[in-house]
């Protein structure tokens, strides 16, 4: 017996009796999908629309580093990315329950599904850039100003070692500094998206409760 009509998502009354006297077979149904539990999220559905938002937003980012007209665009994509996905979610489910718990646990997904896709894209598109069109000239030249910068900081604060001096300006060094900036905009679009998740699902179940 299916917990939940498949026309209209009610809960259905479990008759223990009848149950016995039909064996357990189902004698009436339509063969629809019953919509999802009520506070449980249908991960499947949300999954693959978290995946396409971030794969826009992956495709974007590439675009915007050869146009610059497109980087707005990218970027309000982006901030947006856990919005969008809730409206995609209850468009292919909208009798999934919403609330501010399950906009933040898709808002977590769309967070991670962005990380991924955005690193993909940045790796794939510097290695183009550096070994097929050899245009990272100008950002080379701004990361050894800025190691250099920070070199002439920490030799203010102390003086360096020559060992020290050769860290600072190997590419290990210059290597650690981007994996750190990268880390840095990961846990910004991971707590951006579980908020903005959050403040979506609020907003849909009043909504909800509204109509």
């Amino acid at each position: 017996m299916l917990p939940f009509c498949p026309h209209c998502g009610s809960p259905q009354i479990y008759l223990q009796d009848y149950e016995q006297q039909n064996g357990g077979v189902e004698t009436d149904t339509t063969g629809a999908i019953p919509p999802p539990r009520p506070r449980q999220v249908e991960w499947k559905t949300a999954i693959r629309c978290a995946g396409l938002v971030a794969g826009v937003a992956a495709g974007l980012s590439l675009v915007s580093q050869r146009v610059q007209l497109v980087s707005l665009l990218s970027m309000l994509w982006t901030i947006s990315g856990s919005m969008i996905t809730l409206a995609l979610y209850q468009r292919r489910r909208p009798l999934a329950w919403m609330d501010a718990g399950v906009g933040a646990r898709i808002g977590l997904v769309v967070g991670l599904a962005l990380v991924a896709c955005l690193g993909g894209a940045w790796g794939i598109g510097g290695l183009v850039a550096r070994y097929g069109l050899h245009s990272l000239g100008a950002f080379d030249a701004e990361l050894t100003r800025t190691v250099h910068d920070g070199f002439e900081k920490a030799v203010a604060m102390a003086p360096q070692t020559p060992e020290a001096q050769r860290f600072w300006f190997s590419p290990e060094f210059r290597a650690g500094m981007m994996l750190l900036g990268f880390g840095m905009v990961s846990t910004f679009l991971l707590v951006l998206s579980t908020v903005g998740g959050a403040v979506g699902g609020f907003v849909r179940m009043r909504r909800n409760v509204s109509a």
